[in-house]
């Protein structure tokens, strides 16, 4: 992974990269994805793309432990994104979902996240601060809500689940407001040329079907040469 494919990858869409990576693969079935629809705090923001940095948050209840132990964990977290391997996102389950009551993101949080240099953050858990939110520190959330209730790190560094879809420490995340993927690495070699062969595709079929005399026997025709490039 290059930085040239990685600012690549932020140019396009998430859904454009999901059929690319069917591309590499030649053929249908690529499920690392999310399965929920998402809440973008900026919908305008560019895709986030970086290695996944993990953990697991809960919110409905006070933890148990004491509040030494509550913000050792706190801050053995922010080292754990401190130094983990750049572009990193912040992958991070709330352990109550589909149940979650405080917003571990907002605006302090958030600021925290991006000067350690995070790309942005995805969570099943609620965000809060809208419009106070740090620019170019994109994030996804499960929910919106008002209050911090009990929110407290519980682990980090671990496998997470949000949305349905498995993520492990180090895995490669496009996300946008579309919801979020994880790229195989056996894909990564390929996903440029896929990109933009699914972008040309595409295109070919967009350009004819807005012809002003566009009928059923141009599609038949367009159609089948963009299955055929699409599914190489």
């Amino acid at each position: 992974m290059d930085d040239a494919l990685l600012e690549f990858l932020r140019s396009v869409d998430t859904p454009t990269v999901c059929n690319a990576i069917e591309t590499v693969q030649g053929k249908r079935g690529f499920a690392a994805f999310t399965r929920a629809t998402v809440i973008a705090a900026d919908p305008d923001a560019k895709p986030i793309v970086g290695f996944a940095c993990t953990g697991k948050i809960a919110s409905k209840f006070p933890s148990p432990e004491t509040p030494d132990s509550v913000r050792e964990r706190r801050l053995g977290y922010y080292r754990h994104m401190a130094g983990s391997p750049k572009p990193a996102v912040a992958v991070i389950e709330d352990i109550d979902y589909p149940e979650c009551l405080g917003a571990f993101w907002g605006e302090v949080n958030a600021t925290v996240h991006k000067g350690l240099g995070l790309a942005g953050a995805i969570t099943n858990g609620l965000i809060r601060d809208l419009g106070s939110l740090p620019d170019d520190f994109p994030i996804l959330a499960g929910s919106v809500g008002p209050s911090r209730a009990f929110v407290h790190v519980t682990g980090f560094g671990m496998p997470v689940e949000l949305f349905g879809m498995p993520v492990k420490q180090g895995d490669l995340i496009h996300a946008d407001r579309h919801g979020a993927i994880v790229i195989p690495p056996d894909a990564v070699s390929g996903l440029g040329v896929a990109v933009r062969t699914v972008l040309e595709a595409e295109k070919v079929v967009l350009e004819t079907a807005r012809k002003p005399d566009f009928d059923i026997d141009m599609l038949v025709d367009v159609w089948t040469r963009f299955e055929d490039t699409r599914n190489g």
